[in-house]
């Protein structure tokens, strides 16, 4: 049987989620948590209690510690279950963000149960697990023109309203180098201005709408 710690920050969510994994006979939902801190909290009980966690089926976007951050966290812990990342969002910097913390996969919220049974056992079996659409946009995003990390954080705050210098400040480099990542990102995108580059990113879904 694998135990599951299901983590996401609305009650209805996990309600629902919970009612799916227990028509699988595989599965059981060990504990349940409302943010990354509490889940962390919650690995720390079931190790103490020797009922360990088998797999972390975590949101993403939490109004605590948030998917990425928790993903992380955990993974630095010693004997740590795999995280089976379940969220609503499929951009390309949520994707490379999850994977980057070291989680194990990455599904959708509206994929079949079926899917989503399959994702579980997978995971907890030591696999990497990827949507068929986070599939395809990794092996997008690995082209010549795919943009960097920091050109992908970049235009993350961009898209947030920062300014040349305010992008200096945040990422402690100088404003001649955020011109010339902005140039680089432009011809990636085929753009020739700030206001095109967010448009096409989140037509894209590089960054969130």
């Amino acid at each position: 049987m694998i135990r599951v710690l299901l983590v996401d920050d609305h009650p209805v969510v996990r309600a629902g989620l919970r009612a799916m994994l227990s028509d699988f006979e595989e599965v059981e939902v060990g504990a349940e948590a409302s943010d990354g801190a509490a889940a962390l909290a919650e690995l720390e009980k079931a190790r103490t209690l020797g009922e360990p966690i088998d797999l972390v089926l975590m949101d993403l976007q939490m109004a605590g510690m948030d998917g990425v951050t928790a993903t992380g966290m955990m993974r630095a812990l010693d004997a740590a279950p795999p995280v089976l990342i379940l969220t609503t969002y499929d951009t390309d910097a949520d994707i490379r963000a999850a994977l980057a913390a070291g989680a194990a996969g990455y599904m959708l919220k509206d994929a079949p149960p079926e899917d989503i049974r399959r994702a579980v056992l997978a995971a907890a079996a030591g696999s990497r697990v990827l949507a068929p659409g986070v599939e395809a946009r990794i092996e997008r995003t690995r082209a010549e023109d795919a943009l960097s990390d920091r050109e992908l954080e970049l235009l993350e705050r961009l898209a947030g309203g920062a300014s040349n210098r305010q992008l200096a400040r945040t990422l402690f480099i100088s404003e001649a180098t955020v011109k010339t990542h902005l140039v680089h990102i432009y011809a990636k995108l085929g753009v020739d201005n700030r206001t095109a580059a967010i448009a096409e990113a989140r037509r894209r879904r590089i960054i969130r709408k």
